[in-house]
């Protein structure tokens, strides 16, 4: 017996041991693709950009778990190997849902190059999508701006869509410039930056991996000539929050080198937009500024699209349980809202959001169905948006999970609603999720009249909402890669 015990727990840790290093060489390859042939590879929407080998295994379980397809990491390992010694297009490669199919058709096929080479004949050799990289103007650098810059700086290589070049703040002395190189380096909540910084003082600028961003001081938008640093035809996205409305955002518009304008905060008079939602039904040959609406609208209205196009909603209320935010007080303190003085880090504060409205310029069919309120909570990052809904057809725990779950892994949402199994999940654990909303399934409540239904969906509303500004920004500057996924 005691011989035995000793075999399998040799043969358990030779397996793990032998799994983690085919996930090694999936880390290789996937690093490889993105910086030499600008080829992301996720997994079952799950990005693999920088995740460790213990990670990278978890996904595959959570490939098991959630989305009901086995494959095992030696397949997805072989397989993106092929890729990276094949001449295929900038693309994004769901190397999961290859390592599946795969496993479905293998007996069809002499071998796994003969299955790419078909799985991928669109992408191969394919001039027909060449991508020229938009330069972007990052204009602030708070919160949101700080993430953009690294996510713009984590993409950089061959095939790159986005390409920071600029830095604009109100001022730009050397300390403000030594301070935000700092901000951006290590962050209290998303932590370390995966790179290095040098802050070039003499230039007013930051190598950021070898990028020169250029550190522009400007106290009005329309007062910067960016083409004196070669910056043409660019994309500023605007996260100050200072200038919310048409004639305000144009005001980018009238600098030399700026082509559109992208506003991190619901906008009036422009666009709003949730991606993957409504982004299709924008003109971006004629219009110049758009909005990626509010971070809370991010999170709910996915959700909101997958209910109301099988349910029908005929009536709801959406409470928000927000993180604190830079314009709450740290201590009580005058504020010219209400509530908002009270010290942030100790009090549940009631607010008011505008989240309930925001839906219905994303799903007009919406308006004047939904409520909303919020309470602003003592955390930093992390918020959950509670939605009790009222739908015209008679539904099931089991149906309304099902909805959501169908659309995280299928469709046109897969990159906006993460479905989460966890019961144990809390706030803390959907920091650093791409997706704007983290579905709650064990949460869910459906009413014993078949027709009242509560939904719980998290969302990082830092990071997640970044993504979500990022996918935007891709497709308002025409630089879109092509998809398997």
């Amino acid at each position: 017996m005691e011989h035995n015990a000793t075999a399998k727990y040799e043969r358990e840790l030779e397996l793990w041991i032998d799994q983690k290093r085919a996930a090694a060489k999936l880390i290789n390859s996937t690093s490889n693709l993105l910086y030499d042939k600008s080829i992301e590879l996720v997994l079952f929407r799950n990005t693999l950009v920088d995740q460790g080998v213990s990670e990278i295994l978890r996904l595959h379980k959570y490939a098991k778990d959630v989305v009901n397809k086995p494959i095992n990491v030696y397949d997805s390992a072989e397989l993106a190997q092929i890729i990276s010694e094949m001449d295929v297009a900038p693309s994004k490669i769901d190397i999961g849902k290859l390592a599946y199919e795969w496993q479905e058709v293998q007996s069809q096929y002499a071998n796994k190059k003969d299955f790419i080479s078909d799985k991928l004949a669109d992408f191969i050799q394919n001039e027909s999508h060449p991508l020229e990289p938009k330069d972007v103007v990052l204009y602030g650098f708070g919160r949101i701006g700080r993430l953009a810059a690294r996510e713009l700086i984590k993409n950089t290589g061959k095939g790159q869509q986005l390409r920071l070049r600029a830095i604009v703040t109100r001022t730009n002395s050397d300390q403000e410039i030594i301070k935000r190189a700092s901000l951006l380096r290590t962050d209290s909540v998303h932590g370390p930056f995966s790179g290095t910084i040098i802050e070039d003082l003499e230039n007013n600028a930051l190598i950021i991996n070898g990028q020169i961003v250029h550190m522009i001081q400007a106290p009005s938008p329309d007062q910067v000539d960016y083409k004196s640093y070669g910056i043409k035809n660019a994309l500023v996205i605007d996260n100050t929050g200072a200038f919310r409305d048409r004639d305000a955002l144009s005001l980018h518009l009238k600098s030399e080198g700026i082509g559109s304008v992208l506003l991190t905060a619901p906008g009036k008079e422009v666009p709003n937009v949730v991606y993957g939602v409504n982004h299709e039904e924008l003109d971006i040959n004629n219009e110049q500024i758009f909005s990626a609406a509010s971070c809370t609208t991010n999170a709910i209205v996915p959700v909101l699209k997958v209910i109301n196009d099988h349910l029908n909603v005929e009536k709801g209320h959406i409470e928000t349980i927000h993180a604190y935010t830079n314009d709450q007080n740290l201590l009580d303190n005058m504020h010219k809202k209400s509530r908002r003085g009270r010290s942030a880090a100790i009090n549940m504060v009631i607010t008011e959001t505008g989240a309930g409205k925001a839906v219905t310029k994303v799903i007009p069919e919406l308006k004047d169905k939904l409520t909303a309120n919020a309470v602003r909570v003592p955390t930093p990052n992390g918020s959950l948006a509670m939605m009790n809904l009222t739908v015209s057809k008679e539904t099931t725990v089991e149906e309304v999970n099902s909805l959501l779950k169908n659309a995280a892994l299928n469709g046109a949402l897969v990159s906006q609603i993460f479905y989460s199994i966890d019961s144990e999940l809390v706030s803390n654990d959907i920091i650093g999720n791409s997706c704007c909303s983290v579905f709650d399934s064990p949460a869910t409540i459906v009413h014993p009249d078949k027709k009242n239904i509560v939904l719980y969906v998290w969302y990082d509303n830092e990071f997640g909402y970044t993504m979500q500004v990022m996918r935007l920004a891709k497709y308002v500057a025409n630089v879109r890669r092509m998809t398997y996924y």
